[in-house]
């Protein structure tokens, strides 16, 4: 039994959580609305200012999904109260991010600058080496974070590339200076 899914999600002040039919749950707040299909193993309640997602049937298949389930309603739930966040770190000689429109431009020493194009719901800003991922939707700002950490790896020896900022690089060490050639 899942001890997450047990737990009930508290609606804050200013926003609507509903449940259709379809086993569809929406919930709106002040910075947009989201929406999430909601398998039919499961059930969700809204009752006192709370959410309740119950299991419909004592299945491996349902006790996987109740606690995912009450987690994704619980970070829309936080999504369109205070939204998500994700910080890059953009490390190397050279390298450069400007914010052009709607669209991020980065020198990283390729051949070609690298454009990365806002996403729905996405919002892209830098300061700096440093790029920043906002937006309601957990998935998609994990997911546009990691698209653009994708375009240059951290390499592993001198640590350019594009990181997370609370990311730990461990360098490896060089060559070894003329110890031991032949005799």
């Amino acid at each position: 039994m899942s001890r997450i899914g047990k737990l009930p999600i508290t609606i804050p002040a200013g926003v609507t959580v509903s449940v259709d039919a379809e086993n569809v749950v929406t919930v709106s707040g002040s910075k947009g609305a989201l929406t999430q299909k909601v398998n039919k193993l499961i059930k969700v309640n809204v009752e006192n200012n709370q959410v309740v997602v119950e299991k419909l049937a004592e299945t491996n298949e349902a006790n996987a999904m109740h606690g995912l389930y009450r987690t994704l309603i619980n970070n829309m739930v936080i999504g369109v109260t205070q939204g998500f966040k994700k910080s890059l770190t953009v490390n190397g000689v050279g390298f450069k991010v400007a914010k052009q429109g709607n669209k991020l431009v980065m020198n990283l020493g390729l051949s070609h600058p690298v454009e990365v194009v806002e996403e729905d719901g996405v919002k892209l800003s830098n300061n700096n080496n440093e790029i920043i991922v906002e937006g309601i939707s957990k998935e998609r700002v994990g997911a546009m974070a990691s698209k653009i950490r994708a375009i240059r790896p951290v390499e592993p020896y001198h640590g350019y590339g594009i990181r997370y900022t609370d990311e730990k690089v461990s360098l490896k060490e060089g060559k070894s200076s003329g110890k031991g050639g032949k005799k």
